[in-house]
């Protein structure tokens, strides 16, 4: 097997887009994604309001779609590539994260994976008897799922940030692809998460052409992330052909160590899905980047009543009372609690502070200035001198957040089987 190659560089407002270019080619994407195929760009969007180290940063964005067109890659054969998840909303997140104006203004194709248009194909029809080595996926779904048919020969560009998650320990290439291959039932494979990231691994690598991922670690988010984390300043930028052992040097990064701590990455790199032990990666880039500990404390030392509440459902003592109902019409109550939570107390009450810190950043004033600054060819020389604040007052996020949770009620799956079930017989 070939020695698995990740990159690693320092980088700054001022010279952020030559770095995206540095890291993608030091990792050798090109021998990677080839150009003869479509190519997808999987955006990450972990809330659809902006967080620091949350979400895909436009500069980020920006940063690999001038790469490939500065490479000679046909952008008329790349798009964007968003799913959805019941309590987030892809449409509004790619507005507040500002990565629409950055597909739009490079007239890529945007596609919404859980869009009427977009056809799905049943699992054993995609990858054949690969299903049957599946860890846990037969088991979750006895009758199988579907996964988008456009991914069958597409390359895919993973666009994950560093950051911790209440679920995983830590979150980056490979968790990207969850929202992506498994529809809105996903959450049927949270008390087996770790194996069903294994699974989708080994899907992605059946089914796509080419599997590439860029990580955002301008800011990495620590703590009980996705969501609730607190944001850090960190400067790096990643990227890898392999997926384990891109979050393995991500998860080492944080302070973790990658087999010891972090399960899926354990469990890829003993079926040879990736080289997950950092000892035999073959590190690319900035040396002192890649030798940094940040001593991340981690999701669970102070975990917010909604992780808590999460962990005793798919874990805990609440496991046989509650989680059968995720899997019935009364579903829509978690999905409920987790946008009352999130968007109507703690990102307006807990997480203004951390956001007005990390807006004061050069990065932060780069996210508020975005639409009115220049680049020149290696980066943004000047952010703009003041320090920027949040988008919306208290109120303004309590109005906001009334749109989403009524959003999140009507696109309920459980409340769209049949209409699903439509569009997958035709996707299969």
């Amino acid at each position: 097997m070939t020695r698995a190659t990740v990159a690693v560089v320092r980088t700054s407002p001022a010279t952020v887009l030559a770095d995206y270019y540095r890291v993608m080619n030091l990792a050798g994407y090109q021998g990677c994604i080839a150009r003869d195929a479509e190519t997808a760009l999987k955006v990450n969007i972990s809330w659809h309001f902006f967080f620091p180290g949350t979400s895909t940063t436009p500069w980020q964005l920006e940063g690999v779609i001038r790469t490939l067109r500065q490479d000679g890659y046909d952008l008329g054969r790349v798009h964007a590539c968003h799913n959805r998840t019941v309590v987030i909303d892809a449409r509004l997140g790619e507005r507040e994260n500002k990565q629409l104006p950055v597909v739009e203004a490079h007239g890529l194709r945007n596609v919404h994976l859980y869009e009427p248009q977009v056809e799905w194909i049943h699992i054993r029809d995609a990858v054949g008897d690969l299903a049957d080595r599946f860890l846990v996926l037969n088991d979750v779904y006895p009758q199988g799922f579907y996964i988008p048919k456009g991914f069958l020969g597409e390359n895919i560009i993973h666009l994950p940030t560093v950051k911790t998650h209440v679920f995983t320990t830590m979150t980056g290439a490979m968790k990207n692809a969850f929202g992506g291959l498994l529809n809105e039932h996903r959450h049927w494979t949270h008390p087996v998460i770790h194996e069903t990231l294994v699974d989708l691994l080994m899907i992605q690598q059946q089914v796509h052409r080419g599997v590439f991922a860029v990580m955002d670690g301008t800011f990495a988010g620590d703590g009980p992330g996705p969501r609730c984390m607190t944001p850090y300043v960190k400067n790096v930028l990643l990227a890898s052909a392999d997926q384990v052992a891109i979050d393995a040097v991500a998860a080492r990064l944080m302070g973790f160590d990658p087999l010891a701590d972090v399960k899926f990455i354990r469990l890829a790199h003993e079926r040879g899905l990736g080289c997950g032990d950092v000892r035999e990666i073959e590190l690319a880039g900035d040396e002192a980047a890649y030798a940094q500990n940040w001593h991340f404390v981690g999701p669970f030392k102070q975990m917010t009543f909604a992780a808590r509440m999460q962990h005793l459902i798919y874990w805990g003592w609440l496991k046989r009372f509650l989680e059968w109902s995720l899997r019935t019409w009364l579903a829509p109550w978690a999905y409920i609690a987790s946008v009352l939570y999130h968007d109507w107390f703690w990102y307006p009450l807990r997480g203004r502070r951390p956001l007005a810190a990390a807006l004061a950043s050069p990065w932060g004033r780069l996210f508020h200035n975005w639409e009115h600054l220049t680049a020149d060819e290696r980066g943004y020389p000047q952010v703009g001198d003041e320090p920027a604040r949040p988008k919306r007052s208290f109120w303004g996020l309590l109005a906001k957040a009334v749109g989403i949770l009524r959003t999140c009620i009507r696109e309920a799956p459980e409340f769209h089987a049949s209409r699903r079930h439509a569009r997958c017989n035709r996707g299969g």
